[in-house]
């Protein structure tokens, strides 16, 4: 008697099932918005020069890699720059726009420093990554005061 049982129980166990039920789960990721602004470097140098020689001095160290990234609606991410003033040594000044730059990468524009006015680094559409480079000039004069100015830079990320 012990084995019949047995048995039986292993058929039952084995046997297809005789219905299936399907329910539904609901998953749910709230992705905001978030943005992040990087660079190769945060210090930029000009070495004097000879105005009649350099008329144009490149910033020591090369091109600034700017890495912009964004999660965001699909309107316009922009990265803008502005000086905190006028290059300062002292009491001295020189003109925030005596520094431009060039640039590279999609969506990367070249521009002038401004103390004054926002001006756009990059601008692109909708989410992503994207990166490229400010190499920086300063323009040389003969009427510039003697002494080592200094002028902050805030660069800013927006998304909308």
């Amino acid at each position: 008697m012990h084995r019949l049982l047995v048995f039986t129980l292993i058929v039952l166990a084995t046997r297809a099932p005789l219905a299936a039920q399907t329910s539904n789960a609901t998953l749910s990721a709230d992705l905001g918005t978030i943005a992040k602004l990087s660079f190769s470097s945060t210090t930029l140098s000009f070495a004097d020069a000879d105005p009649d020689v350099l008329a144009q001095v490149p910033a020591s160290g090369g091109a600034v890699t700017i890495t912009a990234k964004a999660r965001a609606s699909q309107g316009q991410v922009v990265v803008t720059v502005l000086a905190n003033g006028n290059p300062r040594s002292g009491v001295n000044t020189l003109p925030a726009d005596a520094f431009t730059w060039t640039a590279s990468g999609a969506g990367f524009v070249g521009g002038t420093v401004s103390a004054t006015t926002p001006q756009v680094v990059g601008s692109w559409t909708g989410s992503g990554v994207h990166v490229g480079s400010q190499t920086f000039q300063f323009r040389n004069s003969w009427s510039y005061p003697v002494g080592v100015y200094s002028m902050t830079l805030t660069y800013t990320l927006t998304t909308p």
